[in-house]
């Protein structure tokens, strides 16, 4: 236990001098570094937390992917020691998200196989606390994938599978299948879980919507064909779903609410409406506004085990950087362009917590 807690303190150490070095004058004024509640849930809750990890790449070749410019040899000159310190990196986030008890159900994307995920969770000093992965290889071309971390003793598995996404308008496009694990959460309560990475708007908003339209109207019918079962089934579905609550794949193919009065049986709450979003508040950048493509939507019986105000944006100053472009701050990523910055991701990490 002595050495458990050690390894923990010498965790915040690494990440406070980290943001003591790169606080701005303005962030001097508030404490150099944040983390969340550091209090003990208890054996009756858990924290979940999603994070777009931005190109978590193994540097071995596969010649199976187009992940050329994540080797040794390509653009982005990627090596071992670079992605040893990306897993570093994201393990201070884990644990900055956690306080002193760390989530206990991740929902990760942009990571390529098992092989990183493995070095997260035993090279890291996540190692002290037992993770364990879910992960299948999705069809994705640049095989980037979706997975889900998650702690034994508070969420035991009970299935699990990949759900193929194929676009009947679209049959030689291929995307990230969205991840299904279900498991008693708690000791208590069965807990349904969907991970999520939507297609992009590469290419353009407008000529990408149908697919994010698609995946939608599938996820939706996956949350119906088990409240259909059960209208108390308890549902998180969460990810990068590259869309805003008030788009319309979210909004209407989804049907992801963002009002939790008067909610039925069979609706879906976006737990995004209680996070105070504006356009200076998100968990992404584009110039200067700030927006929120990262989710997390529970079911009405799973939203009775929080409240609509739970989820939190971490947005810690050793996340951020300062935005010389377009002013204020912007996340803190791990290459700018093709030059390495060594930082975290160019998204920020959502969390909430689970009471059973």
């Amino acid at each position: 236990m002595r050495k458990h807690n050690l390894l923990i303190l010498l965790t915040f150490f690494i990440i406070f001098k980290l943001n003591a070095q790169s606080t701005s004058d303005e962030n001097e004024k508030k404490p150099v570094f944040q983390h969340a509640d550091a209090g003990k849930r208890g054996e009756d809750a858990l924290r979940v937390m999603f994070y777009n990890v931005e190109n978590l790449f193994d540097p071995t070749e596969d010649s199976a992917r187009a992940d050329e410019e994540y080797q040794p040899g390509g653009m982005r000159r990627w090596t071992y020691n670079r992605l040893k310190r990306k897993q570093i990196n994201i393990s201070k986030v884990v644990l900055a998200v956690g306080g002193w008890d760390p989530p206990e159900i991740i929902g990760l994307c942009e990571v390529e196989n098992r092989i990183v995920l493995y070095g997260l969770i035993n090279d890291t000093p996540l190692k002290s606390f037992g993770y364990k992965v879910i992960h299948y290889d999705s069809p994705d071309p640049r095989g980037i994938d979706v997975a889900l971390l998650y702690r034994p003793q508070k969420f035991r598995v009970l299935q699990s599978n990949p759900i193929p996404v194929r676009f009947p308008f679209d049959t030689t496009s291929r995307t990230r299948d969205i991840l299904y694990v279900k498991g008693i959460a708690c000791k208590r309560d069965t807990l349904h879980i969907f991970v999520n990475h939507w297609p992009s708007k590469f290419g353009g908003a407008m000529a990408t919507e149908g697919k994010r339209n698609y995946v939608a109207q599938l996820m939706r019918k996956q949350a119906d064909s088990l409240l259909a079962i059960n209208p108390l089934a308890k549902i998180l579905i969460m990810g990068d779903l590259n869309d805003s609550p008030a788009a319309e794949s979210v909004r209407l193919n989804l049907r992801a609410k963002m009002d939790s009065i008067n909610l039925a049986a069979d609706d879906l709450y976006n737990m995004l409406a209680g996070a105070g979003l504006s356009w200076k508040k998100g968990t992404i950048k584009f110039r200067e506004e700030w927006e929120t493509i990262d989710h997390m939507i529970v079911s009405r019986s799973l939203l009775s085990r929080t409240t609509p105000h739970s989820l939190q944006i971490f947005d810690a100053p050793f996340l951020l950087q300062d935005d010389e472009a377009w002013f204020g701050k912007k996340p803190f990523r791990t290459y700018y362009g093709a030059r390495y910055l060594g930082g975290f991701s160019d998204h920020l990490p959502i969390y909430m917590d689970l009471n059973f």
